[in-house]
């Protein structure tokens, strides 16, 4: 294997990949110090973009229902097109972020995290509620705890949606007992995802029993589309709570304060330690990490208390990095930001672009390479391993892209041995670097770059 050096390993394996317009991190404090400017968005979107495209679009469907006029249903076509294009506007900044980051790693992070708490809109007028997720609950906690992130993610709104928790009612609380031909029900739902995937993992000691009773305690959890998060005793289930051994809840104690209680010691739990050590160590190291390097973050973890910037350092200077060299593919996601990196092109260009343009060039190859922005088909969130992304369609779809895209923002295109240097450093393979002076025409070299393993595989 080849000796790389660590700003090029850095700038693939951490970040997106290599740039002609900024250096590689020179070190792994350059890579960790991405993180706190990863924190925040100039412009973020909030619960208040969400609470606004709420009222309106219902003033305009009353309207629309108290009389069904051309007007009005224009005026509603237009609050849904509106609605619909907010996914694609965030991933044009999304892509715009990563790319004008020098080191990436903070950017890296955001999508880990978010994809490690997925949330997903159910109808149009949700839509905006994912990015709300990501700038409300992700980024500001990117460099304190697990502990913060894991509240700040359970108790958003968007997850209390996706999980069908706000509607999640204690079988004997009074608001159930007041409305019994409503035979409203617990949803466990949150309870299960939130021990199954977002911290003990599957294979943890817990029961179903455990679910149930976590499910009870968090049933008071919830929110109103024009009003801020609340806590509705009404709907809690009366009584302490166990889980895990440990009690929490019941007469003269604080609903909220109590399911934060259980998430600080959920956070806590050596379980999580372990299960989110070995997480990040097959999202960014390989997709059958050795033992060793799951250790070092575990211990990292444990040591800190899940203090997260020990945790990332702990990665970062790990040895495994370099031994596991190409061992992970990009995502689609990742793939066209390190394209748009590689290639020098404007990041503020590509997030400004019109509906019709980003569609054809960034929304719907994404789709087509199997990576619908916004959409993962489950609360797991997104495949790891390199097999559910270098399929021959995802493939395809990769090459096409890579032979359309690059004319449509560069003329002349770039000599493609001069973008094999820009794109892949000192890291390029013997056969690549044979392959691409021999391409007939500076489209099909790039594409060659584009499309080879040397670039797919970080």
């Amino acid at each position: 294997m080849m000796a790389i050096d660590f700003p090029e390993l850095a700038a693939i394996r951490l970040g997106y990949g290599l740039s002609p317009n900024q250096p590689p991190p020179a070190d792994a404090a350059a890579v960790l110090a991405s993180v706190p400017r990863a924190q925040s968005m100039a412009m973020p979107t909030t619960m208040a973009d969400y609470r606004r495209d709420f009222e309106r679009w219902q003033v305009i469907r009353k309207a629309q229902e108290k009389a069904d006029t051309a007007p009005n249903r224009a005026a509603f076509q237009r609050i849904r097109q509106g609605m619909a294009q907010k996914p694609e506007i965030d991933l044009m900044r999304r892509i715009a972020r990563a790319a004008i980051d020098p080191a990436g790693f903070g950017e890296r992070l955001v999508q880990f995290w978010a994809d490690h708490f997925t949330v997903r809109s159910k109808n149009f007028v949700s839509h905006v509620l994912v990015s709300a997720f990501v700038d409300e609950a992700i980024r500001p906690n990117l460099s304190g705890s697990f502990a913060d992130m894991l509240k700040a993610a359970t108790t958003h709104p968007a997850m209390l949606l996706y999980l069908d928790h706000n509607g999640s009612t204690g079988p004997n609380s009074v608001f159930a007992r007041r409305r019994p031909e409503r035979r409203l029900g617990l949803n466990e739902n949150l309870a299960r995802e939130l021990v199954e995937l977002h911290t003990l993992g599957v294979g943890a000691d817990y029961s179903q029993t455990d679910v149930r009773e976590l499910a009870e305690l968090m049933t008071g959890m919830g929110f109103q589309p024009t009003g801020d998060r609340i806590y509705r005793p009404d709907r809690a289930e009366p009584g302490a709570e166990q889980l895990l051994g440990r009690s929490y809840g019941g007469r003269g104690t604080d609903g909220m304060g109590e399911i934060r209680r259980m998430l600080d010691d959920l956070a806590r739990h050596p379980a999580t330690a372990s299960h989110l050590s070995r997480k990040l160590a097959v999202h960014f190291l390989s997709d059958d990490p050795s033992p060793d390097a799951v250790a070092v973050l575990e211990t990292a973890w444990r040591d800190s208390d899940g203090n997260l910037p020990t945790i990332y350092r702990a990665l970062v200077e790990h040895p495994e990095l370099e031994a596991t060299f190409r061992q992970k593919a990009r995502q689609p996601f990742d793939f066209i930001v390190a394209a748009v990196r590689a290639l020098g092109l404007d990041p503020l260009r590509v997030q400004r672009m019109e509906q019709k343009p980003r569609r054809r060039d960034f929304v719907n190859p994404m789709r087509r390479m199997g990576q619908a922005w916004q959409q993962p088909v489950g609360p797991d969130g997104w495949a790891e391993r390199a097999d559910d992304w270098i399929s021959p369609q995802g493939l395809a779809a990769r090459i096409d892209w890579a032979l359309d895209l690059p004319g449509r923002f560069l003329d002349p295109l770039p000599d493609p041995r001069i973008l094999l240097k820009q794109a892949l450093g000192s890291t390029v393979s013997p056969a690549l670097a044979a392959a691409v002076p021999r391409a007939e025409s500076e489209a099909e070299g790039i594409a060659l770059i584009l499309a080879s393993a040397d670039f797919n595989r970080r």
